[in-house]
């Protein structure tokens, strides 16, 4: 399909879904009510009309279901109201949580022990991270993968729709280009179903892709360093989003995809270069950590995230999945406050047997392994000094700390916080664990979806 029938059969989608003519289209788009028919009869259009059209497309797309948010995916229609409690909208809360607990070096450290399982095959090591937020996770995984493969290229997909956590991850990237310098990293803010291919579903989507290819020159890490940190204004532009009608959820307004390599290494990493239309869809290893809410129903985890992951798998690959598990102290703060709340309500057999039944004998040549609690569940901490809980007095400050970090986990709504902060109660309920516990501490489970090898 050439550019001419893309355009046009992203105008047909766009069409269709607003219940709108071609002739109106064409009125509203260039205040030329004929320019369908004549695209449609093979008439020759300027660049510029073409930009136009184009940009009519992605500003006045009509509401869409996604199968992505902001750290997790959009709730079915009808099951959230507009600004309802999102796992990642909380700027603050989630900063806090990730500066002050250790999850997301756990993970890593998790992540980097599948290296030891995976079978890549020419050209690269390929390796999907579907939610890298902050990137500290992603960093972690990459060096770990340097030690392990010093001399195999890679190529490192990030899934993220937060412009700001692109430009975290990003910020720690020039490192990891001057270590490992045969890397290609590419980042979307496509959706579960269409980022491991780079490739989005819909012809409108499709048809106003926005494709930045940034080879990085020099051969230092500063060097790196300030040609990443000029493409903010233009990741500021394309990672728009807007939110979905149905369920306040952010939704891309345009796909896009970023991506690094290092010139002096274009030779040798041309077959792994993506381009549009050609991008590697088969994964040796797939990081999959909190990729969606835990009150959701396990359908759809399981439709959304878990099924176009596991497919995206390379023989040989393996997709880790990492959700919370509760029974830990954190959970008790909570209960202290609602003794009956429940957000961890699907374990990891419960999600693999709906996975199983999903994939069904599509796929079989799919593991589905949810292993021993003694192997899947892993415990993280929250940071403190050795002398903050000891004694009868535990800071204010560490006591802001922990109840952040257990309603962040246990994703309350902010509506049914105002209550509990305004008579203190909260501070009483994190001051009592804390003294019994000693400390601060969530589990997290993991399972793994295998390919057998060829």
């Amino acid at each position: 399909m050439d550019e001419r029938q893309q355009l046009l059969a992203a105008i047909d989608e766009f069409c269709g879904r607003a219940e709108m003519a071609p002739t109106t289209f064409g009125r509203r788009a260039l205040g030329d009510g004929r320019f369908v028919d004549r695209l449609r009869d093979g008439r020759q259009v300027r660049a510029t009309t073409l930009d136009r059209v184009r940009r009519f497309l992605v500003e006045n797309a009509p509401a869409a279901s996604a199968d992505s948010s902001a750290g997790g995916p959009a709730p079915p229609a009808g099951s959230e109201e507009k600004g309802a409690f999102r796992f990642y909208d909380n700027r603050q809360k989630y900063l806090m949580f990730v500066n002050t607990c250790s999850e997301k070096w756990v993970v890593s450290e998790r992540a980097g022990m599948e290296l030891g399982h995976v079978h890549p095959t020419p050209p690269a090591l390929r390796v999907f991270d579907a939610g890298m937020g902050d990137g500290t996770v992603l960093t972690g995984v990459m060096r770990n993968m340097h030690r392990r493969f010093p001399t195999f290229p890679f190529y490192v997909v990030g899934k993220e729709i937060s412009v700001e956590d692109v430009r975290l991850c990003l910020e720690k990237m020039p490192d990891r280009l001057f270590e490992h310098p045969a890397t290609v990293l590419v980042v979307t803010n496509m959706h579960y179903s269409e980022a491991p291919s780079l490739t989005p579903r819909s012809m409108q989507a499709a048809a106003t892709l926005n494709w930045i290819e940034r080879p990085l020159s020099g051969n230092t890490a500063h060097e790196f360093h300030e040609q990443i940190a000029a493409l903010q204004p233009t990741l500021a532009d394309t990672w728009r989003v807007r939110p979905s009608e149905k369920t306040g959820n952010p939704l891309y307004v345009r796909a896009s995809v970023l991506v690094l390599y290092r010139e002096d290494h274009r030779f040798l990493l041309d077959p792994v270069i993506p381009r549009p239309g050609r991008a590697s869809e088969g994964y040796d290893l797939i990081i999959a950590s909190q990729p969606y809410r835990a009150r959701m129903p396990s359908e759809f985890k399981v439709q959304k995230v878990l099924a176009p992951l596991s497919r995206s798998l390379a023989p040989g690959g393996r997709l880790l999945c990492i959700q919370s598990y509760g029974r830990d102290p954190g959970l008790e703060i909570i209960h202290r406050i609602w003794p009956n709340e429940q957000p961890f309500q699907a374990d990891r057999h419960v999600l693999l047997k709906a996975l199983k039944a999903e994939i069904g004998k599509s796929q079989r040549d799919l593991n589905y392994n949810a292993y021993s609690d003694r192997r899947a569940i892993f415990r993280y901490d929250m940071h403190t000094l050795p002398t903050e809980i000891e004694g009868s007095t535990i800071g204010t400050s560490t006591l802001f700390a922990a109840w952040n970090a257990a309603i962040y986990v246990a994703q309350i709504e902010d509506a049914r916080l105002e209550g509990v902060v305004a008579d203190g109660s909260y501070l009483d309920a994190t001051r009592a664990v804390l003294s019994e516990r000693g400390g601060l501490w969530f589990q997290d489970e993991s399972f793994i979806v295998s390919r057998r090898r060829r």
